[in-house]
């Protein structure tokens, strides 16, 4: 039993008393519904498909049956990651994006063996990505975007083996099952190419990709990202990862849009990226990226469409800049900055060597200022070597000039 009522008019609160026991499909969304969802949704125990996007729901999430599907995006849940999610090892598609979720990602999130689709971008979650997100190896599509994550990216990334192109056939041959009707499978928005593109949910399923943009974290692009080879989509843009684009980056031939731009990434960039054929969109701009640009039909392509996905990267030289590359471009940037931080350490001891003659000057002035017994002691002190050294130049002249008169 199916009951779709998407893309209407409806407003207002939903019944206290809602639902039906048989019912196996609800989507209410692109709606005008407000208020909390009924808790009344949990004693539907047939219910496998739960679509309540684009609409203005708030409050917490109220616990639920075990489903297959839950597309919550856009609306305005608030609260934390909800707990009754980790018995739910069946969940297929989870969507929570775009709400005012908080708190941190729970490490039982690994649990969730049946997990293809994760989307719980832009919300207000913290903290570090959970390393157990990666026992997740039936994940196609991460999307941790527009939070507050902190920290570094997971190194065991290999094991996603969801998104390598030696995964069995992608989900979606059993999704008209549920009985939906097409016009309401279009759920699922993604940010792609700096464009966000409206997906069908079925369509959604043969998307692989990772978008960890928008958030604050920090240390290297593990190499291990380099086995996903079923990669579409790879967006790492505005944190601030550091360290070198990994070399074999070259291998992840089906993507599509590759995005590392606006973070501290240094070094040149792999000449395996010419082999990325698939690409149709890249933006490495604003890190601090040196060498020589490689080249590549595909490369040369999407830069004269996209002038500005090497900007920010004084380093670079070479075609398509009209900056030549002098020898090794890469070394004499380390020359320089090596240079530049020998000039910083001299510049440092000269400045502790000065301050310190200036306080210990201090130290001194005052001390004589204060303290009458020492100031007597010490002009006292200078009185005596002012009349030794008196007498020591009176008599070598003297004698100097007796000499002198003798001859």
């Amino acid at each position: 039993m199916n009951l779709d009522i998407s893309m209407n008019n409806f407003s207002g609160h939903l019944p206290i008393e809602f639902g039906a026991p048989n019912l196996e499909v609800l989507v209410l969304s692109s709606n005008y519904i407000t208020g909390h969802v009924p808790r009344s949704i949990s004693n539907m125990q047939n219910l496998h498909y739960l679509d309540l996007s684009n609409n203005y729901f708030y409050g917490e999430l109220p616990s639920m049956p075990n489903l297959l599907y839950l597309l919550l995006s856009n609306n305005i849940f608030s609260g934390k990651f909800p707990s009754w999610l980790q018995s739910f090892s069946t969940l297929v598609f989870l969507d929570l994006s775009w709400n005012k979720l908080e708190g941190t990602i729970p490490t039982w999130i690994g649990e969730l063996a049946g997990l293809r689709l994760l989307h719980i971008s832009h919300n207000m979650f913290y903290g570090e990505i959970p390393v157990n997100i990666t026992n997740l190896k039936q994940l196609q599509l991460l999307n941790l975007a527009g939070n507050n994550l902190s920290g570094s990216i997971p190194l065991s990334l290999s094991n996603l083996i969801g998104m390598t192109s030696k995964h069995p056939e992608r989900l979606g041959t059993d999704w008209y099952n549920t009985g939906v009707r097409d016009s309401s499978l279009d759920v699922l928005s993604l940010v792609i190419k700096h464009q966000e593109l409206k997906y069908l949910a079925n369509g959604a399923f043969h998307m692989v990709g990772i978008d960890l943009s928008l958030n604050n974290l920090t240390g290297l692009i593990p190499d291990g990202i380099t086995s996903l080879n079923g990669l579409v989509n790879l967006n790492l843009s505005w944190n601030q990862l550091s360290g070198r684009i990994p070399k074999n980056i070259g291998a992840l031939k089906a993507l599509e849009s590759f995005d590392f731009s606006r973070n501290n990434l240094s070094g040149e960039i792999p000449l395996s990226l010419s082999d990325l054929t698939s690409l149709s969109y890249l933006d490495l701009s604003y890190n601090n990226l040196v060498g020589r640009i490689p080249r590549g039909r595909q490369l040369d392509t999407l830069y004269d469409n996209e002038q500005s996905m090497y900007d920010g990267n004084s380093g670079l030289c070479g075609p398509p800049f009209e900056r030549n590359c002098s020898g090794n471009n890469a070394a004499e940037h380390d020359s320089q900055k090596t240079s530049v931080n020998d000039l910083e350490s001299r510049m440092f001891f000269y400045f502790g060597l000065v301050s310190g003659f200036v306080v210990g000057l201090w130290v001194v002035f005052c001390a004589i200022l204060f303290r009458t017994s020492w100031r007597v002691a010490y002009f006292r002190q200078f009185d005596k070597l002012y009349d030794k050294a008196y007498v020591f130049v009176v008599v070598t002249w003297a004698r100097f000039a007796s000499q002198a008169t003798r001859n």
